[in-house]
This record gives C-alpha cells, sequence and structure tokens, in this order.
C-alpha cells in the first residue's frame, strides 16, 4: 500500500493511461476515483462503466453512444461516455470482459482518441483520460486468445497492482478502524474485543476489503452497541471457511456446514457483482425472488 501510496505522488497529474489490476473487492474503483480527484482533470466528469454487466451491442453504444435508427429500437441518438466525459475520465471496470470484437474499437479510441457512435461515419474527437481494471491476469488471457496483445500494451502504459486483504493481513485493523469510523455516529467509538480481532486477522477474505467492510457495517446496523465481540463475527468467520476450504466436521455438523456454504456462497455473489442482487443471482443461476428469499434469511441485505 506504501508503494501504491508512493505512485499516487506521481500519476494523477499526467494524462497516461492506467491499468489497475486486483481481485473483485480490492478497492479499484475507489483508487480510481482517488487518481481523477487529484488530477488536473478533476472538474471534470468522472464516468464507470462496468464492462461485465452489459452485453456487447449495449457497451458499445454506452462507451460510443449511437445515433437515431442505428439498429431496432434506437429511437433517438444516445452519447457515449467518451462523449460525455471529454475532459475528464472514464473507468473501464473489469476490462478483462470487453468482447474481443469490441476491443479493436477501444483500441482505435485509445491510438487515435477519436471515434464513431454506431450508425454514424462522422468521427467524433474526445479528450479523455483512460482507467482501466482488471480482476483476471490479462497476459494469461492474452495466451488463450481472449484479449489482443495490442490493446493491453495500450491500457499498461502505468500499471499499479492492489494486492488481496490475505496478502497485507497488517492492514486488516487499520482498515476496521476506518470503516468503523465512518459508518457509525461521529460521538460513538466502537471496540473490538481481542479474540474477534484474532479470527479476523485468521480469516482469508476472499470478498477482500468489500466483504470486511459489508460485515463491520452489518455489525453496526443489527447490534447497535459500542463493543464487538467474537460472537457477532458471522460464523462462516469465525469458523475460517470459505468456498475453497475444507469443512472441519468435528466443528460443524451437515446443517451448519451447508447454512455456512450457503451463505459464504451468497455473499461472494454479490460481491462479484458489486451489490446488484439481479446480477448475483444470475451468476448463481437462481430465480430472483429466491436469491431475495435467500439473502434476506442470511441478513445479507
Amino acid at each position: 500500500i506504501r508503494r501504491i501510496k508512493a505512485t499516487l505522488k506521481t500519476v494523477p497529474p499526467t494524462n497516461e493511461t492506467i491499468l489497475i489490476e486486483g481481485e473483485t473487492g480490492t478497492g479499484k474503483e475507489v483508487l480510481a476515483h482517488v487518481i481523477h480527484e487529484n488530477s488536473n482533470r478533476r472538474s471534470g466528469p468522472f464516468e464507470a462503466v462496468s464492462c461485465a454487466s452489459l452485453p456487447s451491442e449495449l457497451l458499445e453504444t454506452e462507451l460510443f453512444g449511437h445515433e437515431k435508427g442505428a439498429f431496432t429500437g434506437a429511437y433517438q441518438r444516445k452519447i457515449g461516455v467518451f462523449e460525455s466525459a471529454s475532459g475528464g475520465t472514464i473507468f473501464l471496470d473489469e476490462v478483462d470482459d470487453i468482447p474481443v470484437a469490441l476491443q479493436v474499437k477501444l483500441l482505435r479510441v485509445l491510438q487515435e482518441r477519436e471515434f464513431q457512435r454506431v450508425g454514424s461515419t462522422e468521427k467524433i474527437a474526445t479528450n479523455i483520460r483512460v482507467i482501466a481494471a482488471t480482476k483476471e491476469n490479462l497476459q494469461h488471457l492474452i495466451s488463450q486468445k481472449q484479449f489482443r496483445a495490442d490493446l493491453y500494451y495500450r491500457l499498461n502504459v502505468i500499471p499499479i497492482y492492489i494486492p488481496p486483504l490475505r496478502e497485507r493481513p497488517e492492514d486488516i485493523i487499520p482498515l476496521t478502524n476506518n470503516i468503523l469510523s465512518a459508518s457509525c455516529a461521529k460521538d460513538v467509538k466502537i471496540e473490538i474485543e481481542p479474540d474477534a480481532v484474532q479470527c479476523m486477522m485468521e480469516y482469508n477474505w476472499p470478498g477482500n476489503v468489500r466483504q470486511l467492510e459489508n460485515m463491520l457495517k452489518r455489525i453496526c446496523l443489527l447490534g447497535q452497541c459500542r463493543v464487538i465481540s467474537k460472537n457477532m463475527i458471522p460464523k462462516d468467520i469465525r469458523q475460517n471457511i470459505s468456498l475453497d476450504s475444507s469443512i472441519d466436521s468435528e466443528r460443524l455438523d451437515y446443517t451448519d456446514a451447508m447454512e455456512v456454504y450457503e451463505r459464504t456462497l451468497l455473499r461472494q455473489a454479490l460481491d462479484q457483482a458489486n451489490g446488484n442482487k439481479l446480477r448475483a443471482a444470475k451468476l448463481l443461476k437462481m430465480k430472483p425472488s429466491t436469491f431475495r428469499d435467500r439473502i434476506s434469511r442470511y441478513g445479507l441485505l
């Protein structure tokens, strides 16, 4: 994190493209906001686009816009973010999910700094800075022919890697204090009992900082107390169980084990979908109504 902070002292004033790498929940969009707010583009717009949440056709119009009549349902002109964000910053989240055909058009914009709306031949100049984020290793995707090497090199001008929380457990307590300070009333000081701290330090946090933040906010909301005890920590975290962990039959019976597994699966789907319940349900191949019932049961709303 000190290395990242040192990089941030030199990166914001430039207009170079930035590629942020890190697992889901590590805070890539937060970092992109910090870079924008400390840049000479801070007075311009900040437009964030999730490249994984839209099908290819909709993503293309979200980025570049379209003309009236360009396709069925295009009843009026739409301005894309490469046009609306001119003078500011575009954050392309989950750029690893951009379809290969669309990668060609993105590469052209980065090279030429101009684009065309869907259904138009007019070239439009854009003055933007691109910050891209990926949860996957793009070099591996290149070897699998799922990502263009030329686009990778164009995006990877200034690389920033955010390590997962399990690789920096010493950050858990400072992060916890910051989250609690922001989540609770200003005049309320929350303390954490040593055994609660211990189980938090031993857990591998597959959902990273977002998972930690969601847990603490939930405790603050439901507990309404000034001391966090170990019993207030969710069972799967207390027992150090995640989806890639084996379940100790001496500690859990079958019902407990399945509840812990289901709760963990639901929460990780929510984390991966950035809190979007419909998308999370789709990831788990569940009906939206069933998904809402399950997260309500476990207090994950």
